[in-house]
């Protein structure tokens, strides 16, 4: 009996295994991604079926998804060492390496395949390759050789409203490119803002980010240096004509008050302000794209086409 107790209690509940798959997707992470996916179908000229729309923000969650739950495989080691991480379910032997690999990979392909055959094969092939950028690129390639990781890897997490714009249009153009843009600007001085508070972790896993390579002042300096590059950026879409004068007067705002952090970042010794502009760089982001959204509200209901929204 004490055998069958002990061998029932290794095992976990159905509901903490099912947690365990999901936090291999990087739910977080992907919630952003989704989101910002769904603002580049949204704006984008011409109509999509609403089934297909959904179809397309499903592929855009799970590629995401997919890459993130092989990001997790690959560095299972340095997550092992990093506070931030080390709670992940491949590090604490819930989730087999292999498993979670076969995962990733099966869940790509089917994103990838899925987004071409339903609805077309430009938006599938950007999906693709922000796939490939981030696991070969980004994760193999950059991360552990050099402090421009976050700068160059970036791109990865920049093509979603790329993707959800070519679902709509078939092509990719200047406006989604500009989106492109906005996530890739802020991209840098969002993680280095995160990466001045947790450099103990980089550099226990070896990881150099750039305070571990350059030190806390470079780091700070660049944060706002890329602050302040982000301000004309995020006028982009404005200057051409995705949005309006809602969305143009919110990024001159949104992108003040991100510089009036990162000169905060100069004077501050403690990780405070850090900490703060970490956290307000990812509301700045929902928010110019909820905007994003928001400015283009009154043209929505003809994106649609078949009659369900």
């Amino acid at each position: 009996m004490v055998e069958l107790v002990s061998r029932s209690s290794a095992v976990p509940a159905a509901g903490e295994a099912v947690g365990d798959w999901f936090a291999l997707l990087k739910p977080r992470v992907m919630s952003l991604v989704v989101f910002t996916g769904l603002a580049g179908l949204l704006v984008a000229p011409g109509a999509i079926n609403p089934v297909l729309g959904a179809v397309a923000v499903l592929c855009i969650a799970v590629g995401a998804g997919a890459a993130g739950a092989i990001n997790m495989w690959y560095d299972r080691d340095i997550d092992a060492v990093m506070e931030r991480t080390r709670g992940r379910p491949i590090v604490q032997g819930r989730v087999k390496p292999e498993e979670a690999l076969s995962f990733g990979i099966i869940l790509s392909l089917f994103s990838v395949m899925l987004m071409g055959l339903a609805v077309n094969w430009t938006a599938g092939a950007l999906l693709a390759l922000a796939n490939l950028f981030y696991v070969f690129v980004y994760t193999v390639w950059l991360k552990r050789r050099t402090p421009q990781n976050i700068v160059i890897g970036g791109a990865a997490g920049a093509f979603p409203p790329m993707i959800g714009w070519a679902a709509v249009t078939g092509s990719v153009s200047l406006e989604s490119i500009a989106l492109f843009l906005l996530i890739f600007m802020w991209t840098p001085p969002h993680f280095w803002a995160l990466a001045l508070y947790r450099a103990g972790d980089y550099a226990r896993a070896g990881v150099p980010m750039l305070p571990v390579v350059a030190g806390r002042e470079a780091t700070k300096r660049q944060i706002l240096l890329y602050a302040l590059a982000l301000l004309p950026v995020a006028l982009l879409p404005t200057l051409l004509g995705i949005t309006g004068f809602v969305y143009g007067a919110a990024a001159l705002l949104l992108g003040g008050a991100f510089v009036l952090l990162a000169l905060k970042i100069q004077r501050d010794p403690t990780d405070r302000a850090a900490k703060q502009t970490f956290g307000f760089s990812i509301l700045y982001l929902f928010l110019l794209f909820a905007l994003v959204i928001v400015d283009r509200a009154p043209g929505l209901a003809g994106a649609f086409q078949g009659g369900l929204w």
